[in-house]
């Protein structure tokens, strides 16, 4: 079973499209969503859901009125203003700590598990898709990353599925974290600016201590040229394969637009034939077929 997840240090890359355009291109494959917090592969995809299920996680404070003596020691342990002069709960700002449950003197407050938000099971016109939606100020959003994660790979080996495409998470903080841990390899999507390559270089010091090899585009390359080449000396010496540059091109745009991917809206186009040459290139590149661990996160110490 391999998984590649497409990533990126800041958002705005370009990172879901191309996670689309490999999805039109692969065969046999199961699509996972991990950017949880936002996700958007489904604009592109018009999944069909098959199953949805509840995504449980944490705990939220509920006061019983009919025992509450109003005593006011709740409201003043809560370090963060929860609990209304009526001593009702405000579910954005309650941070779930327990306190309040732990010390009301008439064990008036409840404390239930509650739920964060839900995840899917789809069907696409590229194939089966698992994805979620995180409720609003929810956190919890690793611990989502890491279930649809699970469920596409359960899903993958049930049905023989040899290859799992993921979509993570911009950054480099939990979700990211989530997204990598047991990846067969990353495919890093940067753009040409000062941003862009400082925030590749900790999305590459990060799949280096997971032992997750990485491979890079350069999206937009054309828009400056020099800070492009900075990108590929960067690769270079992090022994990183550069699949390629893709030119600032608004066929992109325009593709999302119509809830298409570039290789349906425009299948001629030289832009076309670009994103199917990376994608070759990462089907039969060595760190999606024999794991080169080794060289990778040595290269990164040194």
């Amino acid at each position: 079973m391999r998984e590649l997840v497409v990533i990126s240090g800041k958002g705005g890359t370009g990172k879901t499209s191309l996670t689309a355009a490999f999805a039109a291109l692969s065969r046999n494959s199961v699509l996972c969503d991990a950017d949880v917090d936002a996700a958007d592969l489904h604009l592109l995809m018009n999944p069909e859901t098959v199953t949805c299920t509840d995504f449980k996680a944490g705990n939220e404070a509920i006061i019983d009125k009919t025992l509450c003596t109003e005593c006011g020691m709740c409201r003043e342990l809560c370090c963060f203003g929860a609990i209304s002069q009526e001593y009702v709960v405000d579910t954005i700002a309650c941070e779930g700590c327990g306190v309040c449950v732990d010390f009301c003197p008439v064990k008036a407050i409840e404390f239930p598990v509650k739920t964060c938000g839900e995840w899917y099971r789809s069907d696409t016109r590229f194939g089966p898709m698992v994805h979620a939606r995180l409720g609003i100020a929810e956190e919890n959003s690793g611990r989502l990353v890491s279930l649809v994660r699970q469920e596409a790979r359960d899903y993958a080996e049930k049905n023989g599925h040899d290859l799992i495409i993921t979509d993570g998470p911009p950054g480099v903080g939990c979700p990211v974290i989530a997204s990598l841990g047991g990846a067969t390899a990353v495919c890093i999507v940067t753009e040409p600016t000062v941003s862009g390559l400082h925030d590749m270089e900790r999305v590459i010091r990060l799949a280096a201590h997971f032992k997750v090899p990485g491979m890079v585009i350069i999206n937009k390359y054309d828009l400056n040229p020099d800070m492009a080449k900075n990108i590929e000396c960067l690769a270079c010496e992090r022994n990183i394969t550069v699949l390629g540059r893709i030119p600032f091109d608004p066929g992109f745009t325009k593709a999302m637009v119509q809830g298409k991917t570039i290789v349906e809206y425009n299948p001629s186009s030289t832009l076309t034939d670009t994103v199917k040459t990376m994608w070759q290139a990462i089907i039969t590149s060595p760190v999606m077929n024999a794991r080169g661990i080794m060289d990778f996160s040595q290269s990164i110490k040194s």
